[in-house]
């Protein structure tokens, strides 16, 4: 006689859970969507806010499934053991890699084409400076303070200019009929300086042009800086330079606007008799850091030097920390 199987009881049809896989599926989907359009504004905002809804409502219903099919206690036990799990491995990281900092992501296009926008980044601490590959320059802890006191005077920037019966344009492309020089920026304005204006500057820069390709394949010139001075010593951008990451402080132009840290090559290191500190420039920024007006990072805030990048993987950060659209400056590549 054959038997009729019992009908399962509805506590074990409960213990299924809810099916996840399409979410997984989807939150791929939009990453790469976020990924591909950033630059197009409305549909990467979109991507990006959606990214971060799916992964919540994973989170809640992976912890549903899970309190179902184990019970509350041992779903408790699991989540207690993985926080354990990734505590011990980012605090195994700090310690090979001699940072408090062992993991970051590109948060813009300033170092194109070296490092992408998106990359996550792999750093190692920063404890002596032959750590670093740059120029190092000798000076006076008195020179950097004077040079930090009078930081206005100090961040002139490279830019072209036109001058007309209206007044000067500037500009940071050079364009039919303008001239390349200094520009002092003050509270009220600015005004083109000539290069004597330096004199009795801790840092002089000399400003020419450089090429600049967009991603449609036009070719533009920029304002430039070519080299800086100090003292005797005149040095040159090397793409051969450690690449840093450092921590923005109040006052800091970038800080203003809200990046936290930066991801930047070093251009010259100012070693006092205690301390140095890192003149630093982003490869696709026509710039250094401080002719923007960003004080030069010292040792304390390195927080390490870039060994190793991961494309794409920082997108998901970039995302959750509701960095949805590209920045200015993703369309073009100096060629400095």
């Amino acid at each position: 006689m054959q038997r009729k199987r019992a009908a399962p009881s509805p506590n074990r049809q409960r213990r299924r859970g809810i099916t996840t896989w399409p979410l997984y599926v989807l939150l791929v989907l939009l990453l790469a969507l976020y990924i591909l359009s950033q630059r197009v504004a409305y549909l990467s905002l979109v991507a990006g806010v959606l990214v971060v809804v799916v992964i919540v409502v994973l989170l809640v219903l992976e912890l549903a499934n899970t309190s179902m099919q184990k019970g509350k206690v041992r779903n408790i036990a699991e989540i207690a053991l993985g926080i354990v799990i990734v505590v011990a491995l980012w605090f195994g990281l700090q310690a090979v890699l001699a940072t408090s900092h062992p993991l970051d992501v590109v948060p813009s296009c300033s170092m194109l084409p070296y490092l992408q926008r998106g990359d996550m980044i792999v750093l190692q601490g920063v404890h002596n400076i032959s750590q670093i590959r740059a120029p190092v320059v000798d000076v006076t802890q008195a020179q950097v303070d004077a040079l930090e006191h009078n930081l206005s005077r100090e961040s002139l920037e490279c830019v072209a200019y036109i001058s007309t019966s209206q007044g000067v344009y500037v500009s940071q492309f050079v364009r039919q009929g303008y001239s390349v020089g200094l520009l002092y920026s003050t509270q009220s304005g600015g005004q083109i300086v000539s290069g004597s204006f330096q004199d009795g500057n801790l840092v002089r820069y000399t400003c020419g042009t450089a090429d600049v390709k967009f991603t449609n394949g036009t070719v533009m010139q920029e304002a430039y800086t070519k080299s800086i001075t100090i003292g005797n010593t005149t040095i040159t951008g090397d793409a051969n330079n450690s690449v840093v990451v450092y921590g923005t402080v109040p006052g800091d132009l970038f800080y203003s606007y809200g990046d936290a840290y930066i991801v930047h090559r070093v251009y010259a290191v100012l070693r006092t008799s205690s301390n140095y500190y890192v003149l630093t420039k982003g490869d696709n920024n026509p710039g250094l850091d401080l002719q923007y007006g960003n004080y030069p990072a010292n040792a304390s805030e390195v927080q390490g030097k870039v060994v190793a990048s991961i494309p794409y993987i920082g997108y998901l950060k970039l995302a959750l920390s509701g960095s949805f659209t590209e920045p200015t400056g993703c369309n073009y590549t100096t060629q400095g």
